[in-house]
């Protein structure tokens, strides 16, 4: 069975070449390094162990093994790698049990703009500019797996191993979810469904009709100094009002649809749901999503959306995303138990709905 390697070694304190940046991850005891591996292939299509850590059985063969205690090699892409587990050093937070040094190109860009939502801390990690093309991308993930697996990132590491600032990413930030499934629910059913769990889940369907396009639109110009024979241009319109006609009465199959609960000061879920080809990465290509598949989006929209972008929110915005987020795993997990397939969070993770 998968567990933690023995007797870790310590982190090298030599820093990369000038190029690069070197950031750590920081983990708890409880996670073990397979875990690692798999968010990792659910975000990069080419991850892949260059040398297997000891006692991880790889999700694929790799060229080398390391000895006891000896880091493995877990490559993102062409430049950028995760080398680890490492015996925890000096700077990190209390209860971290491990890390992975964590090599990738220096690319930085702006810095953040002022008075901007920066909810990870990034701006404050990064304040000359922020990472962007190939780092930031490695960064993205790093905030993402650490806010799953409860750990820490410590970024910009000097020689000698010392981190510089460190991020705990809150793992309350990420509430919304999204089920993936083979199955189609109509309105009414996905309304029975969730109406399980809340009454207040209404369908949200109600458009409003129609009344074409605005009178006398055929006699005006299409743009300032526009020449077209004022024929043409409403025989043009006329067209173009046949297309919109068939289009409003053809009764085309329904193709997406949402539903709403209304939360109060909480604010409001929406579920939206409808046919989809972007998929996590570990569901492309299984037989069931071989032409995409249904996504069932839970989505909570914040009274105060401002305040979801604060690193550190108010304990009143805390509290309202406490409730709101076991609503939506409640809410997904009741469409599961409906259609089947996966769950993921809102990085793109699948999760097990036991968990839930």
């Amino acid at each position: 069975m998968p567990t933690h390697p023995s007797a870790l070694k310590p982190l090298p304190p030599a820093g990369p070449s000038g190029y690069q940046a070197r950031h750590l991850l920081a983990l708890p005891d409880d996670v073990l390094v397979d875990e690692v591996e798999t968010l990792a292939l659910s975000r990069f299509a080419g991850a892949r162990w260059d040398v297997v850590p000891d006692a991880v059985v790889p999700a694929s063969p790799a060229p080398a093994v390391a000895g006891p205690g000896e880091p493995g090699v877990l490559r993102t892409s062409r430049h950028t790698t995760l080398t680890g587990p490492y015996a925890p050093g000096p700077g990190l937070p209390p209860g971290t049990a491990m890390v992975f040094d964590v090599v990738t190109p220096r690319e930085r860009g702006e810095a953040m703009f002022p008075g901007g939502g920066d909810r990870d801390g990034l701006g404050r990690a990064f304040p000359r500019g922020l990472p962007h093309r190939e780092e930031g991308r490695a960064l993205a993930w790093l905030v993402e797996a650490a806010r799953r697996l409860g750990g820490s990132i410590a970024v910009d590491v000097t020689d000698g191993g010392v981190p510089g600032v460190v991020l705990t990413p809150d793992p309350a930030v990420a509430v919304d979810m999204v089920v993936y499934s083979d199955v189609w629910l109509d309105p009414d059913a996905a309304h029975a469904v969730l109406s399980e769990v809340d009454l207040r889940v209404h369908l949200a369907m109600d458009g409003t009709e129609w009344q074409g396009p605005p009178r006398g639109i055929a006699d005006l110009p299409l743009y300032r100094g526009e020449q077209m024979d004022a024929a043409q241009r409403r025989r043009i319109h006329a067209a173009a009002d046949e297309v919109d006609i068939k289009a409003l009465t053809s009764g085309e199959p329904l193709d997406g649809f949402g539903l709403m609960l209304d939360l109060g000061v909480d604010g409001l879920v929406a579920v939206e749901i409808d046919g989809t080809e972007e998929l996590p990465l570990l569901l492309r290509g299984l037989p069931w999503t071989a032409g995409g598949a249904v996504s069932y989006r839970v989505h909570w929209e914040p009274a105060d959306l401002e305040a979801s972008q604060d690193e550190f929110p108010s304990l009143d915005f805390r509290v309202a995303r406490k409730r709101s987020a076991e609503l939506v795993a409640a809410l997904a997990k009741a469409l599961h138990r409906a259609v089947g397939g996966e769950i993921a969070d809102e990085a793109g993770f699948l999760v097990e709905p036991a968990d839930l």
